[in-house]
Parts: structure tokens; C-alpha cells; sequence
């Protein structure tokens, strides 16, 4: 598996790259696709958030489960639609809770490219799902592979900061050195499912950007540019 990503990624996250779980996990996505299985996100965009987030510049960790697994979603950036999607569900509930944080009204549309180009690094912990069964794509190689991705990020100075939503995402915390360079925050998963388990109320936001200038960095707009209409 050789992913367009950025280089600073590249040097990194070379030795995961080249383990027999990866190529397992090439394997196994040839098949699925082989065999018809609608594969979201595309293959072209699985690895976009390290293509658009370079390592070195990460300042944030926004690391949920899988992708969205409904048709025209998923498009390699965590909790993100393209424009002209609507906004899923625990997109809905992640903008109800900056609303509710920082003041900021939700936007109108679901794309977080905004986010990412400022440091935000968008993961799921499982980079693939088939449509329309959610988790389909757990136990496959995945999760060692993002593993990797989280050490190589808790790895570098900082001030980083890890939101870490669902259980899932909650099990990386281990990979983050408890010395106080970086912040390790967790929450239910924004999912209507658990939402009302503890995200709401958990002002991931202001919680962020208040670390980030106590150490020195500046803060992420978290307000979303509207999009204009071509």
C-alpha cells in the first residue's frame, strides 16, 4: 500500500506501512471491491487527511470510528461531507455543541476542509467502511495502522491536542505521553446514539483553544466558511 500522502507522513508512518497487517489489509479491500462491495470512501480519498493535515503541523487530534457509510459521505476526513451533502447526524450534534461552547452557529454545510488546513487532523480510527453497514471494516489491519498515526503525532512537541470521541478512539490515549506537552480530552461519540451520554456539555472547543494559547500556539478558528454557490 503506497498512499498520496503528505511526506512529512510518508517518513513516519513508513515502517506501518510496509507491515504483513497492511498488506493483509490491501488484500482484503481488493476483495471486497472485487467481489462488488461499495467501498466508502473512495480509494482515491481514504488517506486525504494526511494528504491535507501534514504531521508536522498538527496542532489538533479529531479521532472518531469509521466513516459515514451512506452513499456521496465519506470522503477522508472524519465527521466531513463534501459540499452539497447534507450534514449527518453527529455532525449535527458536533455543531449543536460548538454552538453551545464557543457561540458559533452551525453551519450550512457539512465540509470541514477548513479545519484541516489549520492543523486539524480528521481521523477514524477505521479509514474504510462498505456501504451501508457500519464497522464493517473493524479487526482488518486498520486500527494497528492508526495506531501509528497517533504515536508518530503524540511524538512531536507540541502543545497537540487529542479529542478522542467513542470508546473506540478512547483506546489511543494510551499512545499520548502523560507529561503535560499535549491535552488528552475525551467524550461519547457524537452519534445520536450517545451524544446525550456526556458530549453535550463537553466543550471540546473552548477546552482546545484554551490549551493551545496557554502554551504559546494559536488558537483554530473553529467558525466554517460558508460555501459559495458555482
Amino acid at each position: 500500500m503506497t498512499p498520496a500522502i503528505d511526506p512529512s507522513w510518508q517518513a513516519a508512518l513508513a515502517g506501518a506501512l510496509a507491515t504483513p497487517a497492511m498488506a493483509a489489509l490491501d488484500a482484503f479491500l481488493a476483495a471486497q471491491a472485487a467481489s462488488g462491495e461499495i467501498i466508502f470512501p473512495p480509494a482515491d480519498e481514504r488517506f486525504r487527511a494526511l494528504a491535507l493535515t501534514p504531521l508536522d503541523r498538527v496542532r489538533v487530534v479529531i479521532l472518531g470510528q469509521d466513516p459515514y457509510h451512506g452513499p456521496g459521505q465519506a470522503h477522508g476526513l472524519a465527521f466531513s461531507v463534501r459540499p452539497g451533502v447534507k450534514p449527518p447526524p453527529s455532525l449535527v450534534n458536533i455543531y449543536k455543541e460548538l454552538q453551545a461552547d464557543c457561540g458559533i452557529a452551525p453551519a450550512r454545510h457539512g465540509f470541514l476542509d477548513h479545519w484541516a488546513r489549520q492543523g486539524v487532523l480528521l481521523l477514524n480510527t477505521v479509514m474504510s467502511v462498505a456501504s451501508g453497514r457500519a464497522a464493517s471494516h473493524r479487526n482488518h489491519g486498520w486500527e494497528a495502522f492508526t495506531d501509528a498515526v497517533i504515536r508518530a503525532v503524540a511524538a512531536q512537541p507540541g502543545p497537540i491536542v487529542f479529542l478522542l470521541w467513542g470508546a473506540h478512539a478512547q483506546a489511543k490515549a494510551a499512545f499520548v505521553p502523560d507529561d503535560g506537552t499535549h491535552l488528552v480530552l475525551t467524550a461519547p461519540h457524537p452519534s445520536p446514539l450517545s451524544a446525550y451520554k456526556g458530549w453535550f456539555g463537553s466543550r471540546p472547543f473552548s477546552r482546545t483553544n484554551a490549551f493551545l494559547v496557554a502554551h504559546g500556539a494559536a488558537p483554530i478558528d473553529w467558525a466554517l466558511p460558508e460555501m459559495v454557490e458555482s
